[in-house]
């Protein structure tokens, strides 16, 4: 994997010995290939023996930094997904799942959780889509209320990932009036009393995914994260960390396939010269390579600004996951078309990759919600 877009001035020698350190140790790992749950789980315990979850939690609770720093969860998360799909599951959904307790939890509730996280002891899981309420989150209808000192939860959320293997979920669930001032969130341990896993999902690049029903599921009162009524804007909050780490994602899903377009293309033999001397070949190495690092300089770009300059990054964000996921579907797909029948062989890396790449222009805002993100802010900030 060439690491050298980390000499950009956006990193620093931190990133750079983190990301060659981590390339280093994945590529020692063996890659199971089994059991999808036995698969996530192997890889939170080896990510956490390896010391790559404190990455995911604040210095204070067991983490490498004071607070979560963006480009790090980048620079894992396309070292990870160049090699293993299931290993950057892995590692963003220990992050993002115990985003809202880093971000906003109290002091019992960051001890209780994130000191485990980070040594993979506890899987995490963030519950925010329902089956009516996806891309339009602030219309979910899990319900939340207050029973004598604690709360009673009714409702579906749907797609949740680690769905079914989470030893616990950061919830979001209304509590008072429609729209998103009306949502709560709320820490929810996997046996609590009322919430049951109703269906495993299945999808084309296999995840633990699950639809979760609540029926007057139980809390004590110390279960609520954060403020009555702020739980839309901690999962908004956590989703702008994060966001730009899917485009990171991306970019390492899209050198991986570049990386084996280009050794297919220089061994394959065609018309009495390698695919490589071709112009068509050429043209479009060219076309991948320059669109992934365009797709790279905006995931630095986005992560940079929300680290050094402190500033709220939710179009940078946007356009980084936009623009890296979208990428990496034309790479991926081009690189499918370079290794020709070869390329949809079951067991072929670029057909493993066409299959884990399309989901990353769905979740966590499909790119058309990144669209709309873009022109509302633009449209805003114009005079």
């Amino acid at each position: 994997m060439n690491l050298e877009h980390l000499d950009w001035p956006f990193y620093d020698p931190t990133h750079r010995a983190f990301a060659a350190a981590l390339h280093a140790w994945v590529g020692t790992q063996a890659i199971p290939h089994g059991d999808v749950d036995a698969t996530c789980r192997h890889w939170v315990r080896a990510l956490g023996a390896a010391g790559t979850l404190r990455h995911c939690v604040p210095a204070a609770h067991g983490g490498v930094r004071d607070a979560l720093d963006a480009r790090t969860l980048c620079v894992a998360r396309e070292v990870l997904a160049y090699h293993d799909g299931l290993a950057d599951f892995a590692f963003a959904m220990q992050g993002l799942g115990a985003g809202p307790i880093s971000l906003d939890g109290s002091a019992a509730q960051r001890q209780a959780w994130l000191p485990r996280v980070a040594r993979g002891e506890a899987i995490a899981a963030f519950a925010l889509s329902e089956p009516d309420a996806g891309s339009d989150a602030a219309a979910l209808a899990t319900s939340a209320r207050r029973d004598g000192a604690g709360w009673v939860l009714d409702g579906c959320k749907t797609w949740i990932s680690n769905g079914g293997i989470a030893d616990f979920y950061c919830l979001f669930a209304r509590t008072g009036e429609a729209g998103p001032k009306g949502i709560s969130a709320f820490v929810v341990p996997a046996d609590a009393p009322g919430l049951r896993v109703a269906e495993r999902l299945d999808v084309i690049a296999p995840h633990p995914l699950a639809r979760l029903e609540l029926d007057a599921c139980r809390l004590p009162g110390d279960a609520l994260l954060g403020e009555e009524g702020r739980g839309f804007a901690l999962a908004m909050r956590t989703l702008d960390i994060f966001r730009a780490s899917v485009g990171a994602a991306a970019n390492g899903f899209a050198r991986r396939a570049l990386d084996a377009a280009v050794a297919r293309a220089k061994s394959r033999r065609m018309f009495g010269a390698t695919l490589a001397d071709l112009q068509l070949t050429q043209a479009a190495v060219g076309e991948m390579a320059a669109g992934i690092d365009l797709a790279a300089l905006a995931v630095a770009r986005a992560a940079w600004r929300r680290d050094v300059r402190g500033e709220r990054t939710t179009r940078e964000a946007a356009i980084a996951k936009m623009a890296a996921t979208e990428t990496a579907q034309r790479v991926v797909d081009r690189a499918v078309q370079v290794f020709g029948a070869q390329g949809v062989h079951e067991g072929a890396v670029v057909a493993r990759l066409y299959r884990e790449v399309r989901a990353l222009r769905i979740y966590e805002g499909a790119t058309e919600v990144q669209q709309l993100i873009v022109g509302r802010d633009v449209l805003r900030a114009a005079p």
